[in-house]
Parts: C-alpha cells; structure tokens; sequence
C-alpha cells in the first residue's frame, strides 16, 4: 500500500496529469507516480532532503523536498522553472479546455491558444479552420460526432478573445479545472 505524502495537479495540453509522491522519512525512501504509474523508486537514502528531476510529457519538473523542523517535511513543485501556482496561471492563459460525454465515453477537448491545436483526449486531432466577419470556426470530429470551436473578439484589447465549443450545435460548457 503506497504512502503518498504530497500530491498534485499538473494542467497540460494532453491533459491533466496527477503527480503523487511518497517519502519515507526514516529510510529516505523516494517513489514518484505520475498518473498511477511509477516514474521513479529508491528505496533508501541517506539524504533526506534536496530535489527530484522529472518530465511529464514536454514540463520539466522539480520536486524540492524540505525540513521545518525534525522530522517534519515540506513538499513543493515547479514546472518549468515555475512554481505551481505561476505554471497553472500561464496554463490557463495558453489552454481552453471542455469535458464531456459522448456515445458513453468521457472526453476531454483542449484548444491550445497559442498554436491552435486541438486535443482530444491526450491527441491532436486534424481540423479546418473558417474564418468569418465575427470570428473563425475551427471544425473537427469527435465520436463521429461534429464539432466547432467558435472565436469571437470581445471588442476589448485587454481582454482578448472568447471561445466556444459546439458538439452537433450543442454548447459545450468550459471545464472548471
């Protein structure tokens, strides 16, 4: 049975992946999972403390490992040079994602704004794009199921574009994550 101490959530263009880690703090014992799977394992160390170096899909990773106090630890983790917090800031800002059930199948559909790929569940699908007086449609299938994300202005500099999904002309709310 696995001990996770520390655990966290990593916004990506594939997807969400969970980063879950344990640490045994008498042996220095150090496993860390990502999305269910082991990535790395050493069962004893001397050192209890210091820094783990690991991808998930294209983010450089750093888990920093420190001491408060005797026996108590503290876990932090930067993607990117960035702490999580600032990561997921720009994340959000790059990413617009949408989930969804189709034909019994739980989807998951990320633009990614800053290249205009679209992903659907972890791969980039092909897509045509249409440009019009209000915007751009980017059209695609899913499930055999059509699907546009639609782009409009907001009319305001500072706040930049809107987009939205339709599967068969059915708005598609935005994911909360």
């Amino acid at each position: 049975m696995s001990n996770f101490v520390a655990s966290w959530e990593i916004p990506s263009s594939d997807g969400v992946h969970m980063v879950q880690f344990e640490h045994g703090t008498t042996s220095g014992k150090r496993v860390i999972c990502v999305d269910g799977k082991e990535i790395y394992k050493v069962d004893w160390m001397f050192k209890l403390v210091g820094d783990e170096y690991f991808t998930v899909g294209s983010a450089k990773c750093q888990l920093i490992i420190n001491s408060r106090m005797p026996f108590i630890y503290e876990y932090s983790l930067k993607v990117n040079g960035k702490s999580l917090k600032k990561f997921r800031e720009q994340q959000s800002k790059i990413l617009k994602s949408w989930t969804t059930n189709l034909n019994g199948t739980n989807v998951r559909i990320i633009l990614e704004k800053n290249t205009l790929d679209v992903w659907v569940n972890g791969k980039v699908i092909k897509t045509e794009n249409e440009f019009s007086e209000d915007g751009s449609k980017t059209h695609f299938q899913i499930l055999s199921h059509d699907a546009c994300i639609k782009t409009t202005s907001s009319g305001k500099r500072k706040v930049g574009l809107f987009q939205k999904l339709y599967i068969d002309n059915n708005e598609i709310p935005e994911a909360t994550e």
